[in-house]
């Protein structure tokens, strides 16, 4: 979100597409001119990306009413994945890349990813691994740590993407959000910082 415009995406899931609008307000008490250009549907892996088919516009927002710019994505020709929407956005002559509203899955078959949870209680450099938990569209890792972790992960070897992480300040304590597990694989390497990285074999 621009520091200078609120920049929000709202939408509904349907089986065949996502159906929305982009909510833009000036968020510094302001009006501001917001010219949109491009929107893509990117895939956080870096794999694939869509463009969105919208109407190049100027809008004039104000600071006090909602602007809608309304938007279609069809999602039956997706890949599996977790993708995030990108637009490409000029406020007040400057260029933007804006990243309005939560990322959402395309799911993979049943069968092709791992499920389960294991237990850990092992620690990677200050990070104490909890448990893994292996889902349909994700692994979960639990954690305890005084600070956010920036974590890399490895699945048999090859960089896996990692979707985020979710730190409880006050309880010293969260989870690292990652691509899910497919079924073909079977050890998990969880690296922080230059600590060695700990393997743990997925359920």
């Amino acid at each position: 979100m621009s520091s200078r415009v609120s920049f929000r995406a709202v939408y509904e899931r349907f089986p065949a597409a996502l159906k929305g609008a982009f909510v833009l307000r000036g968020a510094d008490g302001q009006p501001h001119q917001v010219r949109l250009d491009t929107a893509w549907v990117r895939e956080c892996a870096g794999c694939s990306s869509e463009r969105l088919l919208i109407e190049p516009a100027i809008l004039e927002v104000a600071p006090t009413l909602d602007t809608f710019v309304p938007f279609e994505i069809p999602i039956l020709d997706l890949d599996p994945g977790w993708y995030a929407l990108e637009v490409e956005a000029s406020i007040d002559g400057v260029e933007e890349q804006v990243h309005p509203g939560d990322r959402f899955s395309i799911g993979w078959p049943r069968g092709a990813v791992r499920r389960g949870s294991v237990d850990v209680g092992r620690a990677a450099g200050d990070l104490m691994v909890r448990s893994v938990e292996c889902v349909g569209d994700s692994i979960r890792i639990a954690y305890e740590c005084a600070e956010a972790p920036r974590v890399r992960l490895a699945v048999d070897g090859t960089t896996h993407t990692v979707l985020g992480v979710e730190h409880e300040a006050d309880a010293e304590r969260g989870r690292v959000l990652a691509y899910p597990a497919l079924r073909d694989q079977t050890i998990l390497s969880i690296q922080v910082g230059g600590a060695d990285p700990l393997e743990v074999r997925l359920p």
